[in-house]
């Protein structure tokens, strides 16, 4: 019953008692809720996200529509907006802007789920000349001082694959996983060919007297032979694409794009993502030492969530490392 209680009252507050709040603030600052949000919250993701919310929790349905149009149309839909809410442009000249930029952020963010959906559905074609073309540049990236002898070959386990042929490899991700990894390894080459590097021959960490005392004795049995597990390289960034595909369709990374990209995020602010994310994974790797590959899951939902955590935070925007993403700092 007491549950019930509160939610009546929940849903009476929300439907009724907030609505003459707002009202009230109006006739009091003279501002509507969009006024006061441009106003009062600094530029990114806190402003962004407060206006997408107030926008789509409007009783109007020309507002709740409005993070939904074409972005040709944004113009149009900033003058309803100000004509709906009674707002004279000439007098609040900055607000136009404000809403502009945050209804290309929001529009933007719906258009890159579209875009990087459409790549994940995408398979990998063999027959395809693009396709193959994307692949081999991959292992030219990776390894520039050693040719593929074949397209079919047992090379392709050097950079990480699991068979001959990585054409089966991309069945999870699609074209999606091939274009991260591509990107990784042309745009931020050196740190993805020590990346791969460290993944086939991994750095042997001694054993501390602490650690050792929290060892079973099994588990040191299998620390001395392999005191530094390596993963597949390919494989581990098609799952780590899946990372970030996840963290982009569930909105956790609105608050990273919307602190970085000034107008729309593009394809381009999701491949500096998942540089980011090879990076620092690999790094959170090594940090956990796993006693085997087995573990893989379990390092990768602890690293999940790590980055949940982190994009909590509306101040927060992932901070790159390195090269293909020093754009991302100086937006």
């Amino acid at each position: 019953f007491s549950r019930m209680f509160v939610q009546v009252c929940l849903y009476f507050y929300c439907k009724c008692l907030w609505r003459c709040l707002k009202f009230v603030v109006r006739k009091l600052t003279g501002q509507c809720e969009l006024q006061r949000i441009c106003y009062n919250t600094k530029p990114g993701a806190a402003r962004t996200m407060k206006i997408e919310a107030s926008l789509k929790g409007s009783k109007s349905k020309r507002l709740q529509t409005s993070v939904n149009v074409h972005p040709d149309a944004i113009e149009k839909t900033i003058d309803d907006i100000m004509e709906l809410k009674r707002i004279n442009p000439d007098i609040n000249p900055q607000l136009g802007v404000s809403l502009q930029a945050c209804l290309l952020q929001i529009v933007g963010y719906r258009n890159l789920i579209a875009e990087v959906e459409k790549l994940r559905r995408e398979p990998y074609d063999s027959e395809n000349p693009q396709h193959e073309e994307m692949l081999l540049k991959l292992w030219k990236c990776l390894k520039p001082n050693s040719p593929l002898k074949a397209r079919i070959s047992k090379q392709w386990c050097e950079i990480g694959f699991q068979g001959d042929d990585p054409k089966t490899d991309f069945r999870g991700m699609g074209l999606l996983g091939l274009y991260n990894l591509v990107y990784f390894a042309e745009w931020d080459t050196e740190i993805a060919q020590q990346v791969l590097t460290d993944s086939l021959h991994p750095k042997y960490r001694e054993v501390t007297k602490k650690e050792l005392s929290q060892l079973s004795k099994a588990e040191w049995e299998k620390k001395k032979f392999d005191k530094a597990i390596g993963y597949s390289f390919a494989i581990v960034g098609i799952n780590i694409t899946d990372l970030a595909y996840n963290l982009l369709v569930s909105g956790a990374l609105k608050t990273h794009f919307y602190n970085v990209a000034p107008e729309a995020p593009t394809l381009t602010h999701f491949q500096q993502t998942f540089c980011y994310l090879m990076h620092e994974f690999h790094k959170f790797w090594i940090d956990e030492d796993p006693l085997d590959i087995m573990e893989f899951n379990r390092v990768r939902e602890k690293f999940y969530r790590r980055i949940l955590r982190q994009l909590q935070n509306p101040e927060m925007a992932l901070c790159p490392h390195f090269a293909a993403s020093e754009s991302l700092i100086n937006m």
